[in-house]
């Protein structure tokens, strides 16, 4: 189905395609119930396979400044804030969007983020971060509406869409992909800078699982748990570069 397409194609995973199948066969299940249509052309449509522990894909850590480098347009300096935010602070694409003018706390050194079940997490932001959000607030949009709240405004003088976030997040990986070619044949996308703060983050071993948990607003540490194993492909590769010595013609001391 077309819809289901372009979950994947949008650059997100099985997983996602899986959860939105069920209120696809509901939608259709209803539409019968009230004669609108005969058959339910959701039914035969299989769920994905799911690779269970699969590595994320992510972007190194020291390719991310590349990565913000190659932002290329009118808006340059709200573009390279919402990118930060997603490959240093872990936010998601629907976060981003409902950021608003009073969750940055310039003083407490900390952006409140109001994530999935409408919980809210508290991130604290290193000095870095700070400076770019205070200077992309001098030269943040004038909104339509004097009493317009977003922290991130298009240029239609609204709330920055879904789309338009993704918009920018695709035609920088475009760019980043033609000079960063270990990554010209990677699937990227906007999600894929949140994957990048987990696994950067978790890989320095600074960070305990419980603590990526609450910085990713993740309600179920298990999911939080995906992370774990790219310290395991890391230690994996690292292995493979010792080449042991060991002694010749072991049976003669049998």
């Amino acid at each position: 189905m077309a819809h289901l397409t372009n979950i994947r194609k949008s650059g997100s995973g099985d997983g996602a395609r899986n959860r939105s199948l069920p209120a696809i066969r509901l939608f259709f299940k209803v539409m019968i119930e009230f004669g609108r249509i005969e058959l339910n052309p959701a039914i035969e449509v299989p769920k994905s396979k799911v690779e269970k522990n699969r590595v994320p894909v992510y972007i190194e850590q020291s390719n991310l400044g590349d990565l913000l480098q190659l932002v290329n347009s009118k808006y340059r300096t709200r573009d390279v804030t919402i990118l930060a935010l997603m490959s240093y602070c872990g936010l998601r694409v629907g976060e981003i969007h409902r950021l608003n003018l009073t969750d940055f706390n310039e003083q407490a050194r900390q952006l409140a983020v109001l994530g999935k079940g409408r919980k809210w997490r508290y991130i604290p932001l290193p000095p870095t971060l700070i400076e770019l959000l205070k200077q992309y607030l001098t030269e943040r949009l004038q909104p339509r509406r004097s009493q317009e709240s977003a922290f991130f405004i298009s240029r239609l003088g609204r709330r920055i869409s879904k789309r338009a976030i993704q918009d920018v997040a695709e035609k920088t990986f475009d760019s980043f992909k033609q000079t960063n070619l270990q990554y010209k044949d990677v699937t990227l996308s906007s999600h894929k800078l949140r994957h990048s703060f987990a696994t950067n983050l978790f890989a320095t071993g600074k960070v305990d699982l419980r603590t990526l948990q609450e910085l990713l607003g993740h309600a179920d540490i298990s999911t939080t748990q995906i992370y774990t194993h790219v310290n395991d492909h890391a230690k994996k590769e690292a292995m493979m570069t010792i080449q042991p010595i060991l002694p010749r013609n072991l049976h003669q001391y049998q």
